[in-house]
């Protein structure tokens, strides 16, 4: 259900409320997440619970649409438990850096294996749910919605799972930094605060140069009148055809047998000679 969950961490909560829970209130359940039915909802103290809109039911005399209390727990787990999972935890290094960085490795649970216990649900053990509804199922609709709308949620915040299991992330954090991975991470991760520097201008300061006194107001707009006594003459290069001569005698694009080097030394001639008065 790729459209609950795009984590695999909420995909695995998904696939523990789908292995028992009915095919057909499930179905009810997804629509009822994606159908905006789920009011109130709230993650605290350890329980998910919201407030269910339900469906107006004329054949069975509801005729007014009634509102639903609905609770979903996770079985915590107990504070000598979470002691060895944290201690199995800070001897990796890749954990403890990423659950201070507020990521959760995908292996973490090899952890909770160690101390025999699950950080994700896995059966209908793990679940503690209840419904004011009036469905002699449980989990019911109402539920299965719940579940996959907490789905959702914990693809944003994982650490939802811990607190639900007895942990919260500040306190997963505090424990985490006691270790000697854990102190040296944080050490790592702390920045040096430096003072703001004041500044009086977020613009360069224009220099001001002195201007040339024998310089008039003429000169300074329009530049100075070029005297053609003061230039130097341009030298006439002693090789004709220059840049001609760079591609060669048979250049690639020349096809024909005699050379071009020649044919184009005698153009330029001609031009020369034709049009000696512009040169």
């Amino acid at each position: 259900m790729g459209e609950f969950s795009r984590t695999w961490w909420g995909q695995k909560f998904i696939n523990a409320i789908e292995s028992f829970t009915d095919a057909a209130r499930l179905g009810r359940g997804r629509s009822y997440a994606r159908g905006k039915k789920i009011l109130d909802f709230a993650v605290n103290k350890g329980k998910i619970e919201a407030t269910v809109r339900g469906s107006v039911n004329p054949y069975f005399g509801v005729y007014k649409e009634p509102r639903y209390h609905t609770v979903v727990k996770i079985k915590p787990i107990p504070k000598k438990d979470w002691s060895k999972i944290i201690q199995s935890m800070a001897t990796n290094a890749s954990f403890v850096s990423k659950l201070l960085l507020n990521e959760v490795p995908e292996n973490i649970e090899s952890s909770f294996r160690e101390a025999n216990k699950n950080l994700l649900p896995r059966s209908e053990s793990d679940f503690q749910t209840s419904c004011s509804c009036p469905d002699y199922s449980n989990p019911c609709k109402h539920i299965a919605g719940l579940c996959y709308r907490f789905a959702s949620e914990l693809d944003e915040d994982p650490f939802l799972i811990f607190e639900l299991r007895g942990l919260t992330k500040e306190q997963l954090h505090q424990e985490l930094a006691k270790t000697p991975l854990g102190r040296a991470l944080v050490a790592g991760l702390k920045t040096e605060e430096l003072a703001p520097n004041p500044i009086t201008s977020y613009y360069t300061k224009p220099q001001i140069k002195p201007v040339n006194a024998e310089t008039t107001f003429k000169e300074f707009w329009q530049g100075k009148t070029i005297d053609p006594s003061t230039t130097d003459e341009s030298k006439e290069t002693n090789i004709s055809a220059i840049l001609v001569k760079k591609a060669g005698d048979m250049p690639e694009f020349w096809h024909r047998d005699n050379s071009f080097f020649a044919t184009m030394e005698e153009l330029y001639q001609r031009v020369k000679t034709k049009n000696r008065d512009l040169f």
